[in-house]
């Protein structure tokens, strides 16, 4: 009977440390593999195989596109690629940004479940928001298994508790700890006959996106109904719709937000908009500034008022801007 042998891995915040104490207790023999996704910037090498190595007896790697699968391997998304599973080997794509990230975690979830369905283990580490939720009820739509790390054991909580909040009856909560061994005894288990899967047709399509095949781009219509809201990436109409409870948005060439991640994006563009207003105004007010001063040169006293009237203007607009802002970060 088949195992539960295909293990995913998401973290985010204080991702380092958990993934080490988690490899450090599994075996040398450890019977199934494992991909992991950590958040981490796109322009720095990763050295987080060279990491997980020194902290236990597994191999571990940054595949090549194409890759087989292999027991007892670590298998970790390089740097600005998404890592997907297909039957028997991993994909390593340059897809659309999920959750504002790539790698992201819920495009491999996604595609392991669809892969291999009940085979899978979900595990959600440390991390903040909630990028891995969306991927762990994917998981369990297709009879595998959800592990979520205690948050009162992560260094940052958010992921954990969103994966707690929204996936259906998750099957292990545990301290940081418990999860390699637990991972390890599951590992070793044959699937129960009752595991079910549910219909796969959306998932497929959504992994499809990930990879940006031009059939799924080509099509005109979209799972969900239009928002009012543009991608914040590429300005395109998002497409809104639940998965399970959460709200989840993704445009036409595969950006995709929960609700928190969308939150965020656009509090980030309403920011950077008044600090482009703030520039604009202190320019403003020091160019009439300059023309105040010309004009009383010139003893053209009317004409300097005006331009000072102009300039006091704009300042005193610049100092409610500022004021804004500074509140804003003082509450960050």
């Amino acid at each position: 009977m088949p195992k539960r042998n295909i293990v995913v891995v998401g973290a985010s915040a204080g991702g380092v440390e958990a993934l080490q104490t988690l490899v450090k207790s599994l075996p040398g023999d450890f019977p199934g593999s494992i991909f992991i996704v950590l958040h981490i910037s796109p322009d720095s090498p990763s050295l987080l195989p060279a990491i997980l190595e020194r902290a236990g007896p597994l191999v571990a790697t940054h595949p090549l596109d194409g890759a087989p699968i292999l027991h007892g391997h670590i298998y970790i998304a390089p740097a600005d690629h998404h890592m997907l599973i297909e039957r028997d080997n991993i994909r390593i794509v340059r897809g659309p940004k999920e959750n504002r990230h790539r790698p992201a975690i819920d495009p491999l979830f996604r595609s392991a479940a669809l892969a291999y369905g009940p085979q899978v283990i979900g595990v959600v580490l440390t991390g903040s928001l909630d990028d891995g939720t969306a991927g762990l009820i994917n998981v369990k739509q297709r009879g595998g298994l959800a592990i979520i790390q205690d948050p009162a054991s992560a260094l940052c909580g958010d992921m954990p508790r969103s994966a707690l909040r929204y996936t259906p009856h998750p099957d292990f909560i545990l301290p940081l700890d418990e999860i390699g061994p637990k991972l390890n005894e599951l590992v070793r288990q044959s699937i129960p006959a009752e595991a079910a899967s549910r219909p796969m047709e959306r998932l497929k399509q959504d992994v499809e996106v990930s990879e940006m095949q031009q059939s799924i781009l080509d099509q005109n219509t979209h799972p969900g109904r239009p928002s009012p809201f543009a991608c914040p990436e590429c300005s395109g109409v998002l497409w809104e719709r639940q998965e399970g409870e959460l709200l989840h948005f993704r445009c036409r060439v595969g950006h995709a937000y929960t609700a928190d991640n969308l939150q965020v994006e656009q509090t980030l563009a309403v920011e950077s908009a008044l600090w482009a207003a703030l520039r604009s105004l202190e320019e403003n007010a020091s160019l009439n500034m300059r023309l105040s001063e010309r004009a009383t040169e010139r003893k053209q006293t009317v004409i300097a008022e005006r331009f000072q009237e102009q300039a006091d203007s704009k300042k005193h607009q610049a100092s409610v801007l500022r004021n804004l802002l500074m509140l804003g970060h003082s509450k960050n």
